[in-house]
């Protein structure tokens, strides 16, 4: 079985190597040489993943936690960021947290970006001038049953630099101006565009076969790295890393941006997987969103 993947089609070079993301990124990266990290460690939840045991005592893993975020620092650019997406649940709400403490003696936490997954909006709170004339509701959770807890609908995204002090490219993530006078009254509404702000409504795309279509438990839409890196800027980034790349979205999100990247993964299937979709990815298929005509995401 190989252990090392290269793909340098498009114009984006990306590696990826089939190792433990630890000793993979001592030995093979080198120090300040990455100017974003964007990734999602497994969440200690109990997740089924196909070989990793998402089940070790809490104070192993968080130590785990704080291993991997002291070599992530050796390896992040002064002025780089570190995206850090977590999950939580309901009955272990500490969880995001608690991994967030680890990392805080070595990173500031500069923004905490909400992950919206599934959002209920009402008609009638929106105004008329929304268009809307019915309530909504988009996107896919995991349904609780349970007398005590809400369906949990979110997750974190956690930004994180060395000093708090990272400059971000805010409307390259931005919105439209509802309101179109906005436009031309204020000087910050320039290309009618504005800061999208720390909430981020990207759902899954509906699927007919979890096995076939998204085999790993964890992983989140191409759009979600996407995102991450274009907030950072795109044009200062030299380097993007992801070391827990699972079926290797994050690698995609590169591929689309023309960016180099590199990511690990230790378990060979989702290794293989994340090798045969950076293959087949064509960028010239995906809008600047992250959507595509592949069923990949």
């Amino acid at each position: 079985m190989e252990t090392e993947f290269r793909s340098t089609s498009h114009g984006a070079d990306a590696v990826i190597y089939r190792r433990d993301c630890v000793d993979g990124m001592r030995e093979l990266i080198e120090p300040e040489s990455i100017d974003v990290v964007v990734t999602s460690p497994p969440y200690n939840l109990g997740i089924e993943y196909r070989s990793y045991d998402d089940t070790v005592p809490r104070a192993e893993y968080l130590d785990w936690i704080a291993v991997w975020g002291q070599v992530v620092e050796r390896v992040l650019s002064r002025s780089g960021s570190l995206f850090l997406n977590v999950g939580g649940k309901p009955s272990e709400p500490w969880g995001p947290f608690e991994v967030l403490e680890r990392l805080r003696e070595r990173f500031v936490l500069q923004n905490t970006i909400h992950w919206i997954k599934s959002i209920a909006i009402d008609a009638d709170l929106v105004g008329a001038a929304s268009g809307m004339t019915r309530n909504v509701a988009i996107g896919h959770y995991k349904p609780i049953n349970s007398k005590r807890y809400v369906n949990d609908c979110h997750e974190y995204i956690f930004h994180l630099t060395k000093a708090g002090d990272v400059e971000l490219d805010r409307r390259a993530v931005g919105v439209e101006y509802q309101d179109k006078s906005n436009v031309g009254r204020w000087e910050a509404a320039k290309g009618d565009l504005r800061c999208r702000g720390n909430t981020w409504f990207v759902p899954y795309r509906t699927i007919q076969s979890r096995d076939r279509e998204r085999p790993h438990p964890a992983t989140f839409p191409v759009r979600i790295p996407m995102m991450c890196v274009r907030l950072h800027g795109v044009g200062r980034v030299r380097r993007v890393l992801d070391p827990f790349l699972g079926l290797g979205h994050s690698a995609l999100a590169c591929k689309a941006l023309g960016l180099p990247f590199v990511g690990f993964e230790l378990d060979v299937d989702y290794f293989s997987d994340a090798c045969r979709m950076i293959e087949a990815f064509d960028p010239a298929m995906a809008d600047e969103h992250g959507s595509s005509q592949l069923a990949l995401f």
